[in-house]
């Protein structure tokens, strides 16, 4: 991860830096993260944010000053087990090692909530969140649903050895700065 980024969970009085942070994604960001054509962070999702408990949904900002990357699950309340992942990057900061320590970080959250595993929904045009899943969780399963987008399914669980992002913290001490 880029030297100085800290990750740390979402706080109440993060919903202004999320918006402000609608000036630096670009139009197919925003339709890669939100499956909407919008010119901005939608508002509904802002007032979503109200809803973070940190146990059946958590958001996590990586932060440079700025909030440059949220990533986030949301508990399937018929499968417990099971947790939707999204993720939205800055698009400066795409392609910046953001992804793994937010999936590790993420992930080790879930498992101390009982979520073993996360749904990613992702756009045929994505291939930038395409690599990013097989870069981090290789040998994912892909699920083809029948509106063209692509459903993988991936283990909470953080990489270990040669493949980690170098040391990790448990859940309790997930706040990183690197």
């Amino acid at each position: 991860m880029t030297a100085g980024t800290a990750i740390r969970a979402y706080r109440n009085g993060d919903i202004a830096l999320i918006r402000a942070m609608s000036g630096r994604l670009s139009g197919r960001s925003l339709y890669h993260r939100f499956f909407v054509g919008t010119p901005h962070i939608p508002v509904a999702y802002l007032d979503s944010l109200r809803s973070v408990d940190h146990r059946d949904r958590e958001v996590l900002l990586a932060l440079r000053g700025d909030v440059v990357a949220v990533a986030e699950y949301a508990r399937d309340p018929a499968r417990p087990e099971t947790a939707e992942l999204a993720v939205l990057v800055a698009d400066a900061w795409q392609r910046r090692g953001l992804a793994g320590p937010l999936l590790d970080t993420l992930g080790a959250l879930a498992l101390s909530h009982g979520i073993t595993r996360f749904t990613a929904d992702v756009l045929p045009g994505n291939g930038a969140a395409r690599a990013a899943i097989l870069r981090h969780r290789p040998g994912s399963p892909a699920v083809y649903t029948l509106d063209g987008t692509t459903r993988y399914l991936l283990e909470t669980r953080p990489r270990t050895g040669s493949d980690a992002h170098g040391p990790f913290r448990p859940a309790d001490e997930f706040v990183r700065s690197a």
